[in-house]
């Protein structure tokens, strides 16, 4: 694993690492009060805390219901930390959160925690987690080592879920009623994008989708949710599918994300049998000696795994994966510029429950069956905005300079109009640029298009421009 050198120099948090609940109250608190809170842009989904305790059952009626409802988130190479929206490390070792109940509450740790501390990592609160932010090497090297060798990351954090039904049918049609994704469709090892909607057509948190088994009634779904709405989705689940499904929360499970240009290299000599995986597909398997179940997806743009692994032997086998020389280990801080120059959302900043899919550029997560039939929630205007168009898009945005805008930026036309506001937005390591991402009206959301930042009360030059910023590069 190398010389870790240094610890890192204790820096300010993104801000899409500050986890803030629906209605935008700060989750976070430094325990030193003096400790900086600066202004840096970013989220996913991840550092987004819903209240647990709302069970949403109100919000997806009966199958007779109309569903549709009304209209209406270090390093070297001369550049400074501050280019980027990365967590803050607070200066004392013991963090607390508000609770749902409202009482503080101690951070929980995931399996892993441990072993972030030996490598030096700075350990920053999020999502009710302490969670490494950076190691030693500093976020601009974990970042270009991602790209260019292999990342492991613990997202342990992040909520696992079984469904089972009668039948894998049965279990499909479940959550269909929930989400707008055809998971029916699904073929064996098949893994979908998707996400919750309410009424409104409002995000509630996206996630990820698995078939598993053999092909037979036997097969069920595995979910990977977010972990700031983990809670939240679990109740929603059990509100809404109680008595069609059975709801099983994998809680004695980690995961970990191996990812980047050389992480199929190296997962194959744990487990031969990952070289059959494409991407959004996942299997049951053995690697190292280890019972795994991991998927060809990720965060990040890259090749890679999201692989979930039993509690009792999450430390070992990341310390296997670590034990080859082209493994690094990754903070949250690198996750979220890799995530942003591949134009990939977060939740809590880019898709929140005041966005839709539809503005949100992400149609092609609700096939064709689901946008034509409908019965998910919100169906009928998505429905409407799929037919006369919405009224904002989410778009790229490349500031000219070297300043980045971040998260709550205004957004203008030349003429100083508000049209928009940037939602994600940070230094693009890979570019050697900022970039960033938001909602601009649909009229001026075409590549090319100039606009303005509102950046510390100054106009700054910036155009519309075409995601990902770095081209995927997945295993299909």
């Amino acid at each position: 694993m190398g010389d870790w050198g240094q610890a890192p120099k204790e820096q300010p948090p993104p801000e899409t690492l500050r986890q803030k609940d629906r209605h935008g109250k700060k989750l976070w608190k430094a325990d030193d009060p003096t400790a900086e809170s600066g202004a840096l842009g970013l989220h996913p989904t991840e550092g987004v805390n819903r209240q647990p305790g709302l069970a949403r059952d109100s919000r997806v009626p009966g199958p007779t219901a109309n569903l549709s409802g009304p209209e209406d988130r270090g390093g070297s190479r001369g550049f400074s930390l501050e280019e980027f929206p990365v967590a803050v490390a607070m200066r004392r070792r013991v963090f607390f959160v508000s609770s749902p109940s409202g009482a503080d509450a101690p951070l929980l740790v995931t399996q892993l925690h441990a072993l972030h501390v030996e490598l030096g990592a700075k350990m920053v609160p999020f999502a009710g987690y302490d969670m490494p932010v950076q190691y030693p090497s500093g976020i601009l090297t974990e970042h270009l080592h991602t790209r260019d060798a292999a990342g492991l990351f613990d997202v342990s954090h992040m909520g696992q879920i079984r469904l089972k039904a009668e039948s894998f049918a049965a279990a499909a049609a479940a959550l269909e009623r929930l989400c707008p994704a055809d998971f029916q469709a699904l073929k064996p090892g098949q893994q979908r994008y998707s996400f919750f909607t309410d009424n409104q057509a409002g995000i509630l948190d996206d996630l990820m989708v698995t078939r598993m088994g053999k092909g037979d009634d036997s097969d069920h779904i595995f979910m990977v949710v977010n972990a700031g709405c983990k809670d939240a989705d679990i109740a929603h689940l059990k509100a809404n599918l109680n008595g069609r499904c059975e709801i099983e929360v994998l809680a004695d499970r980690a995961l970990v994300a191996l990812q980047g240009p050389k992480a199929a290299a190296v997962f194959a000599r744990l487990a031969p049998a990952s070289g059959q995986l494409k991407f959004m597909t996942g299997t049951a398997l053995m690697a190292g000696g280890f019972e795994v179940i991991a998927t060809r997806s990720g965060y990040t743009g890259e090749d890679g795994f999201e692989i979930s692994v039993a509690n009792q032997d999450a430390e070992a086998f990341a310390r296997r994966l670590l034990a080859e020389p082209e493994v690094k280990p990754i903070g949250l801080g690198a996750r979220d510029s890799l995530r942003l120059e591949a134009g990939l959302c977060l939740y809590g900043n880019d898709i929140t429950e005041k966005t839709n899919p539809v503005e949100a550029n992400l149609v092609w997560a609700m096939q064709k069956r689901r946008r034509e039939e409908g019965g998910f929630p919100g169906a009928g205007i998505v429905q409407r905005q799929l037919a006369d168009g919405p009224g904002r898009k989410r778009v790229g945005i490349l500031p000219e300079g070297k300043a980045p805008a971040r998260a709550h930026t205004e957004i203008t036309d030349l003429s100083g109009r508000i049209i928009g506001e940037i939602t994600s937005g940070g230094f693009g390591p890979s570019l050697g640029a900022p970039v960033a991402m938001g909602y601009v009206e649909s009229a001026l959301a075409v590549i090319g298009t100039s606009v303005n930042l509102m950046v510390r009360g100054k106009a700054l030059s910036a155009k519309v421009a075409a995601m990902p910023f770095v081209p995927h590069r997945y295993q299909r």
